[in-house]
């Protein structure tokens, strides 16, 4: 094995290190207990070392658990231990394969990203459950990525397919996260602030593991307990952006006109009185994820950057930027110096234009491996750090320099693959994917460019 050989396989081997230590530092069980100060009967609401609220757990007739996202299972496995006994009980809903068996909490599992119908069951027994809590009654509600998916219960009028059908288009349109969850609150009964309205008048604490650009509350699981930003007249200028007003079933566009002209309400506002009792707190975020990550690649020997953790738009062109970056780096030494490791977050979005297997951290890669062709100590790594990227069991991948020329030599092409945004298979038989399993978490994507 060369020398430049071996290289580039510690590259590798020290990504993958640095995209764990990113995991660990966002476990989701381990987010809560840091955000719960528990001392016999008396339970504080921590934000970092900041007390947000305190709580007497004797003042309370039941303590409910609810809650939806990738990351809820662990997260309730927290507080049903801080609990014990006093746990009345509760009812979560999880991407299907991620779910635990809890002791009190019953674990409902459904698909992702486009609903189902395993998850308007779900979000009915919640939503049963809220209904009857009153106000000596706590709620721990326990929110994650892919909450929005997994909570699917239409607003009247709208049947699950045709919101299946809409999340469809959206999802191949290349909309923002933002965007597709503005377009959820307004079909729903639960999401924007209207699980809050349900709970009303019970006390509420919302912890929530970020998984959108920003940390935005309201667009996280498409906020069910938080106050919505987000109006009818914001959908309706979104589906235009897309051109899909047209597309959208009949009863998607009677709904909305509905809105429009004040016949049915807005989703709840900052300041109305259902959020009276309702904290809301961020416990993990991408940031977080980052930071750890930046740590281990120090401890490795590496110069270090954060580039941003908001990084958004079209994945081939993040791929460019990032390439752009390496070439930098070996040309001038800018913006740090050999041996570097420059890393980003955020969430990327494809426009599908083929009919190929893969998603977006894997499209990143590939897009990469292109533009690093032939360049030599340059390593480029995605991964979703809930361990799924779009329909696959792959959280990423990894290229190099010899990427191209190995996929050539395996009658494979770069540029066809991506053409047709079949990254999957082309990774699979390169043996260069990420494939972690279920990590039960969910704080968006971890980049990292290696340059030796």
């Amino acid at each position: 094995m060369s020398a430049k050989i071996r290289g580039e396989v510690k590259l590798k081997k020290d990504a993958l290190a640095i995209f764990k230590a990113g995991l660990a530092a966002v476990d989701p069980a381990a987010a809560v207990n840091n955000s719960l100060d528990r001392s016999k009967d008396a339970i504080k609401i921590m934000d970092g070392k900041k007390s947000v609220k305190s709580l007497n757990i004797k003042n309370f007739k039941n303590i409910y658990i609810v809650g939806a996202g990738k990351a809820s299972a662990p997260m309730a496995k927290a507080v049903e231990t801080m609990l014990g006994a006093q746990l009345s009980g509760g009812i979560i809903s999880v991407k299907k394969g991620h779910g635990l068996k809890l002791k009190k909490t019953k674990v409902l599992e459904a698909a992702h990203p486009v609903p189902d119908q395993d998850g308007e069951n779900a979000a009915k027994e919640i939503v049963t459950l809220l209904s009857q809590a009153g106000k000596d009654d706590l709620i721990f509600s326990l929110i994650s990525g892919g909450g929005s998916a997994l909570l699917p219960l239409p607003a009247e009028g709208i049947k699950l397919s045709e919101k299946q059908t809409v999340t469809k288009m959206l999802l191949k349109s290349g909309a923002t996260i933002h965007e597709i969850n503005a377009v959820r609150k307004h079909l729903s009964r639960v999401k924007g602030g209207q699980m809050a309205r349900l709970a009303a008048p019970a006390t509420v604490i919302n912890l929530m593991l970020s998984d959108v650009v920003g940390d935005d509350m309201d667009t996280i699981a498409s906020g069910p307990f938080v106050p919505d930003s987000s109006t009818f007249e914001e959908v309706a200028v979104i589906l235009a952006k897309y051109k899909l007003m047209k597309k959208v079933p009949p009863a998607v566009r009677t709904l909305l006109r509905k809105g429009l002209t004040g016949q049915i309400p807005e989703t709840p506002k900052a300041g109305e009185p259902e959020f009276e009792n309702v904290t809301n707190l961020i416990v993990a975020s991408n940031f977080i994820s980052l930071a750890a990550a930046q740590e281990k690649a120090k401890g490795l020997g590496y110069k270090t950057l954060i580039l941003s953790s908001q990084v958004e738009g079209e994945t081939q062109d993040a791929a460019k930027v990032h390439t752009a970056l390496a070439k930098e780096i070996l040309a001038t030494g800018n913006p740090i110096k050999q041996p570097a490791c420059i890393i980003s977050g955020g969430e990327t979005t494809v426009t599908i234009h083929g009919k190929g297997t893969g998603g977006r951290n894997q499209e990143f890669v590939l897009a990469a491996a292109i533009e690093i062709d032939r360049l030599p100590g340059v390593v480029i790594f995605s991964a979703g750090t809930d361990g799924t990227d779009g329909p696959t069991n792959a959280a990423g991948a990894v290229a190099d320099g010899t990427t191209c020329q190995r996929a050539f030599d395996a009658n494979l092409s770069c540029l066809k693959h991506l053409q047709e945004n079949d990254a999957y298979p082309f990774f699979e038989q390169l043996g260069d994917l990420i494939i972690t399993g279920p990590t039960r978490t969910n704080v968006m994507d971890l980049r990292l460019v290696m340059v030796a």
